[in-house]
């Protein structure tokens, strides 16, 4: 994998660094020259912290107990305290503490973050969880603490995807020393908001006895009833989650649990008829679409759509684009213009995304006398989704996957060097039905300033159990086994590697009788895949205490869906399975008594098979970059944190074939009045013949964020968030462009012995601001416009 540097930004972020270990002086290594380097010491809790720096040990990254200080790659975490001092209620607002990450929109659904410029997953306590680019938004504050991990997972994990991926781990019925709680606690909440905002929760943990042995539990349950500053939008969620743990003997402990998660809400598509001036001041492209519900029912029909219109166009080059090919019933009727208003959205009434997800783990933790740990890990998680809207795009989804880890580990002192190892077998299986609709998928044929009528809505698959675009049922079992040995020496070098071998079974068919054109050829299909995966990392904890270090990687990655699908055609085509490389450096370093944290990191990332991707979950790629972090706990009251974010992500296939397939919008055919084309749609294979054609669009290439928090000594706190990113082009064609903007939040708290309140103004600039919807397919046609300034406010009691 070539290493192409970016010189300029990254010189000077190392410089600044290097300028500001120097400005800080002897004295800010005063406590690591005094002691011994090579000591073993414990945790160490900053008072007043929020438990935002590195110093807890953290085994998400590569399975060994380490604090993201001494691990070689690029993390961060995000603490409970933290979740709640800056009122954070969705993953899009992790990016103000996580460098490398940003969110582009899944038709306004926050399932997972976009992190180093692909799609993120999740993992909760250490196991890869079921896709959710935006099946669901994921829940946070049942969280203890958040993982976020740059770059592929550790091969001890299995497959997974190149960008990176969040680890949840929920509240437990430990303190943080590791002993039970002495005495039940919790709290409940309300909190309320803009847009009609309510949201009840209660959790309480604690000890109790099953017979003569130990137990803590915990917890925690969230009731939400909300509206929604989109049109025709609202939130309806239960979720309940538990964790147990108990102590069978000194050597023998089980830790089980699980969560429940019932959600019911909409996708939010945004604004369609996309253009400059819609997005630079507002003004909309009104008129009608032309009637083709010729039987009257109310919704328009593939059959209708097949003899009414031609109402799909396809022109190779848009420059090539012809109105005079066009099908008259494409054009629009009673046009005009309008000032949109960002509430109005491309969201019908009745349009539905409902998702029930089950989780459960159990992990039986044996410690030998001799310092030996044999640890079993079982995970189960299904989910049911539907997805319905009105435009023309509705699907289902059951899947589910259990997965069974065991790990042996031990750590051996043999004179100056400490020899962690560990060596884990594990079978994950996974089984999928799911089928979508997405032909005749009008996004345009809606005029936003009126509601969804029977000159746009379409009649959905899932509503008559027919006409499926794609409908596949099948499953697949990985067999893996993996091993990780962290080897530390006196003198400060640490070297970390690791290796794991996959196979994986996977079969699928397709129902043909219920898809839309007989379904796919070879309708059933099976194969056998198999890879190595490996990591290498070298670092050295100085006298000074920075601590520089580099790693090498190459990760299996199995292409799955949406919903953890795999289409017949890609296991048939051998497509479903491909490697990801990295290849990373940097510097880290804890300076004024562990009370400030710096990280630096620089890295190249890359999917090597350009003939296995799925576009919505894992693109071929490659991403060059920067990421700097700081935090500093500069007294018991002020805490500030500071992120810069450098990013270029280049589809790779788009580059080697020239061009992408994308939907067209006005921008991208100057030529022709969009209104010609708006009853129907317009797609084409707009050039890419340089690296820069083919970058990824809606990912800003520089993004800064600051956080700082006060707590005054009477029970009172305030809080700042900034996030700042550069402009982006909507779409892969880059014909139009999304401003750069400036988000500041600003909170304020109030703790008494056993109330709290909180009040959290967002966006209080107002800031005009939009995201990418899709970019890469539909980027050009549609984009969501931001939440405008609000409010957000919460009442607790503690007991």
């Amino acid at each position: 994998m070539k290493f192409h540097k970016v010189v300029s930004s990254r010189a000077i972020a190392f410089g600044a660094f290097a300028l500001l270990v120097g400005a800080l002086g002897p004295q800010a290594f005063a406590q690591e020259t005094e002691e011994d380097d090579n000591e073993t010491v414990d945790e160490i809790i900053v008072e007043g912290s929020l438990n935002s720096l590195p110093t807890q040990n953290v085994g998400s990254v590569f399975g060994f107990d380490k604090t993201l200080l001494e691990t070689p790659r690029s993390a961060s975490t995000i603490s409970s305290e933290q979740l709640a001092r800056f009122d954070m209620t969705d993953i899009d607002d992790l990016v103000a503490l996580a460098p490398g990450t940003f969110t582009q929109s899944f038709f306004g659904v926050a399932g997972s973050l976009d992190v180093r410029g692909t799609p993120g997953e999740t993992y909760f306590r250490g196991v890869r969880r079921l896709d959710n680019p935006g099946n669901y938004p994921t829940p946070i504050g049942a969280s203890d603490r958040i993982d976020i991990v740059r770059g592929p997972a550790s091969p001890i994990y299995g497959p997974a995807k190149i960008g990176g991926y969040l680890n949840f781990v929920p509240k437990s019925s430990r303190a943080d020393s590791g002993a039970y709680l002495d005495a039940p606690e919790g709290n409940m909440s309300y909190s309320t908001g803009s847009w009609n905002k309510n949201v009840l929760t209660a959790e309480v943990g604690g000890p109790m006895s099953l017979g003569d042995q130990d137990l803590g539990y915990y917890v925690y349950t969230m009731l939400e009833d909300s509206g929604s500053y989109y049109d025709n939008t609202t939130t309806q969620q239960t979720l309940i989650q538990a964790s147990f743990d108990m102590d069978i003997n000194d050597n023998l402990r089980v830790q089980f649990g699980g969560m429940y998660h019932d959600y019911k809400g909409n996708q939010v598509a945004g604004w369609n008829r996309l253009t400059q001036e819609l997005i630079d001041d507002g003004t909309y492209i009104t008129g009608t679409a032309q009637p083709l519900d010729t039987d009257g029912d109310g919704s328009i029909s593939h059959q209708e759509y097949f003899d009414g219109c031609d109402c799909f166009q396809f022109a190779f080059r848009p420059e090539f684009a012809d109105a005079a090919n066009f099908d008259p019933l494409m054009a629009l009727q009673n046009v005009g213009t309008a000032t949109l208003k960002g509430n109005q959205v491309l969201v019908a009434a009745d349009d539905r995304l409902d998702n029930q997800t089950v989780t459960l783990y159990m992990d039986i933790i044996y410690d030998t006398d001799s310092g030996w740990e044999f640890k079993n890990q079982l995970f189960y998680e299904g989910y049911d989704n539907l997805n319905e809207n009105a435009y023309g795009f509705s699907q289902f989804a059951d899947s589910s996957v259990i997965e069974d880890k065991f790990i042996v580990s031990k750590t051996f002192e043999t004179g100056s060097l400490t020899s962690s190892i560990q060596i884990s077998p594990s079978i994950r299986y996974t089984k999928f039905e799911h089928a979508n609709d997405f032909i005749n998928e009008y996004f345009d044929r809606r005029d936003l300033t009126g509601p969804s009528t029977a000159l746009d809505r379409r009649l959905l698959a899932t509503r008559i159990d027919d006409d499926y675009t794609e409908y596949n049922i099948g499953d697949y079992t990985d067999l893996g086994i993996g091993f990780m040995g962290d080897f530390v020496w006196e003198s400060g070098l640490n070297a970390l590697i690791g290796v794991r071998y996959d196979t994986i079974d996977i079969s699928g068919r397709t129902v043909a009788d219920k898809t839309l054109f007989g379904g796919t050829s070879p309708e059933t299909a099976s194969s056998t895949e198999d890879g190595v995966s490996w990591t290498a990392s070298l670092s050295w904890k100085t006298p000074i205490g920075v601590i520089p270090y580099v790693t090498a990687s190459e990760q299996s990655t199995l292409i799955a869906g949406q919903n953890a699908d795999i289409d017949t055609e890609l296991i048939s085509g051998g497509g479903a399975f491909d490697t990801s490389d990295l290849f990373e450096y940097g510097i880290k370093g804890s300076f004024l008594d562990d009370s400030l944290y710096m990280a630096l990191s620089i890295y190249e990332q890359e999917r090597t098979n350009f003939s296995a991707q799925a576009i919505v979950t894992n693109t071929v790629s490659n991403t060059q970059g920067l990421e700097f972090e700081t935090r500093w706990v500069a007294n018991d009251n002020l805490i500030l944190t500071f992120g810069y974010t450098n990013m270029e992500v280049v589809n790779l296939t788009t580059l080697q074939d020239g061009g992408r397939f994308s939907f067209l919008g006005a921008g991208d055919v100057p030529q022709i009045d969009p209104t010609l084309f708006y009853g129907g749609t317009l797609a084409g294979i707009p050039a890419a013949a340089t690296k820069n054609d083919a970058r990824r669009a809606g990912v800003p290439e520089n993004i800064y964020t600051f956080t700082g928090t006060y707590a005054f000594n009477n029970g009172f706190a305030i809080n700042a968030s900034v996030v700042s990113a550069d402009s982006v082009f909507s779409g892969f064609a880059q014909s139009i462009r999304l401003p750069s903007y400036t988000l500041v939040n600003i909170g304020v708290i109030y703790e008494a012995e056993r109330w709290t309140f909180s009040l959290t103004g967002k966006n209080l600039t107002d800031e005009r601001y939009f995201r990418a919807n899709f970019p890469n397919i539909f980027g050009s046609t549609i984009v969501l416009p931001e939440l405008p300034a609000n409010y957000q406010a919460k009442l607790a009691f503690n007991f």
